[in-house]
């Protein structure tokens, strides 16, 4: 059992590490800014003539940068995780939970006892679920920077006038903060909703798949038995 345990332990660590190295790496390209200006004029080969406008109309160039940034990392998602065995999970991580609740109100030892002893197994597999999705992160990430670091230099270097209007503020700058950059807050008022959107038409398509899949094989079980019967 001991050693069942640490080769477990083995592959979260090794996880953990080439995440943190990723966002090292992240925060390293972003802060220094040869790196970041480099990279970004390299990406804005391919990305100034597709959405770049000439500078004309920097908002719908981060729009359309972050609609490209969005499909790209919630395909991914999209692809690597089985969302119906992440929400079969959490529906067992609920229930598991609610039992706990009422055991330890009706201070039933006995039960409680029970559920003590399968919580280590249940955490497990809720972090195997979590885990799931922080191991696309680096891979997401090689795609996320440069883009961003495009847009930095497309938002400090080359643009003339970076005023924008917006319903609370008509005048509002995007090289201007407001405890983060005003393009970044800009960036994610645009992208955030479709991201949420997206996400929620795909998982919607893979649980009418599945329940198409199931439905259809209900069905031909009943045809098989009717026709043994």
């Amino acid at each position: 059992m001991a050693s069942t345990g640490q080769g477990g332990g083995k592959p979260g660590f090794g996880n953990q590490l080439i995440m943190l190295l990723a966002f090292m790496v992240a925060l390293f390209v972003l802060f220094d800014n040869d790196i970041r200006q480099g990279l970004g004029k390299a990406v804005g080969v391919a990305l100034m003539p597709l959405v770049g406008f000439d500078g004309g109309y920097p908002v719908i160039t981060l729009a359309c940068t972050g609609l490209i940034m969005t499909l790209f990392s919630v395909s991914v998602r999209h692809l690597f995780i089985d969302w119906i065995s992440m929400a079969r999970n959490q529906r067992i991580m609920s229930a598991f939970q609610k039992e706990m609740r009422e055991a330890r109100s009706s201070n039933n030892t006995y039960k409680l006892k029970k559920l003590t002893e399968l919580q280590p197994q249940m955490t497990a597999q809720s972090l195997k679920s979590t885990q799931a999705q922080f191991k696309l992160m680096p891979v997401t990430m090689i795609v996320i920077i440069p883009i961003f670091a495009w847009l930095a230099n497309f938002v400090y270097l080359d643009l003339s006038s970076t005023v924008f209007s917006v319903p609370w503020e008509f005048n509002a700058n995007m090289r201007h903060s407001n405890l983060l950059p005003n393009w970044v807050l800009l960036y994610s008022l645009v992208t955030l909703p479709f991201g949420q959107i997206l996400q929620r038409v795909l998982k919607y398509y893979s649980f009418s798949r599945k329940l198409h899949d199931l439905n259809r094989r209900s069905g031909d079980g009943s045809k098989e038995a009717g026709a043994e019967g």
